[in-house]
């Protein structure tokens, strides 16, 4: 019995499978029970709670008597997500996936077929995660947060980079609060801790010369991860590896909703000169920091000097030139 419907997107059944063993955390709750709440046979709860237990729910089953939840599932289906949310617009429409290529990739289709504002497609794993420059993005299952939020901002799409610096800045604050340790944000999409990135944003629209459509914003979020990958262990991190603790990725998708509330409506009533301070204020690459930009034709080195009104980076190269950094990879210069 599969775990998601024709679209691929997790069975509501499922979500209500968990809702119903959260809602009874720690109870022994009958397999009759579960069936007729959330309208399947009682073999087919059997079968959803093995596969609920091999994506890590720890699940007791107890003989003749039904199942016990050890602890509230960290696994971001919808009615566990809301339940947190209370009322905001962002993540009232939630599409999840077990598996599936990209969020972005579905948002994207979801957004031509006019799916609405605040819409969040999210996954437990991807097989085809990507990140900005068309870069790999690592997708460990149910040990991250592969989401994305389908905004539709009443502004022009010269600004759409600005919505890029407003998700790092809700994912600053979300993880400050989780975590209780600041993270850094480099310029324009990566939140690191120290020199290593455990976030990154990759931000896509559609959109025509004077209008945008919607815009997808990406989020890739390494919680649990114990290690990382070999070729990214020098420049890559994780929530756990920095704090020595798990950490409940259903608290955290909701902080980083409300949060990502929080300064979309600043950025759309205010402008943008709100966020580029808020920026400017809180990441150590604003400004004063030494830097080297990589781009399709050369690479060089500078000194970061503030953000321009549209919140490109400005940076004093070596040569003695001052220029805004349209594209390329920035890192910290040695």
């Amino acid at each position: 019995m599969a775990l998601t419907n024709p679209t691929g997107t997790t069975d509501r059944r499922i979500d209500a499978l968990l809702a119903v063993l959260a809602d009874n955390a720690m109870i022994v709750i009958s397999g009759a029970k579960i069936a007729r709440e959330i309208g399947v046979t009682r073999s087919t709860v059997w079968r959803w709670i093995e596969k609920l237990r091999d994506l890590g729910v720890r699940v007791k089953g107890h003989p003749r008597s039904g199942y016990q939840i050890e602890k509230i599932p960290d696994v971001l289906v919808p009615k566990l997500l809301r339940k947190r949310l209370h009322q905001s617009p962002l993540g009232k429409r939630i599409h999840h996936f077990f598996k599936t290529d990209s969020t972005n990739s579905v948002a994207m289709r979801l957004g031509e077929l006019g799916e609405p504002h605040g819409t969040v497609v999210i996954a437990e794993e991807q097989t085809a995660g990507r990140g900005r420059g068309g870069h790999r993005w690592h997708s460990e299952k149910t040990n991250g947060i592969y989401m994305t939020v389908l905004l539709r901002p009443p502004i022009s799409p010269q600004h759409a980079p600005l919505i890029t610096m407003v998700a790092g800045l809700a994912v600053r604050d979300a993880i400050l609060e989780q975590t209780g340790i600041t993270p850094d944000l480099r310029w324009p999409n990566d939140l690191l801790f120290g020199r290593k990135k455990f976030c990154g944003i990759l931000t896509e629209m559609n959109a025509e010369q004077d209008r945008i459509h919607f815009v997808a914003v990406g989020i890739g979020i390494n919680v649990n991860q114990t290690k990382m990958p070999d070729e990214l262990a020098a420049i890559a991190t994780s929530l756990r590896v920095e704090t020595g603790r798990i950490h409940s990725r259903v608290e955290i998708v909701p902080r980083l909703l409300r949060h990502l509330e929080s300064y979309y409506n600043r950025f759309v009533n205010e402008g943008a000169e709100s966020i580029v301070a808020r920026f400017s204020e809180v990441s150590s690459y604003a400004r004063g920091k030494r830097v080297r930009i990589v781009t399709t034709t050369g690479t060089y080195t500078g000194t970061t000097d503030g953000l321009e009104p549209g919140g490109l980076l400005r940076v004093r190269r070596d040569d003695g030139r001052t220029m805004p950094v349209i594209s390329g990879t920035l890192t910290e210069a040695d």
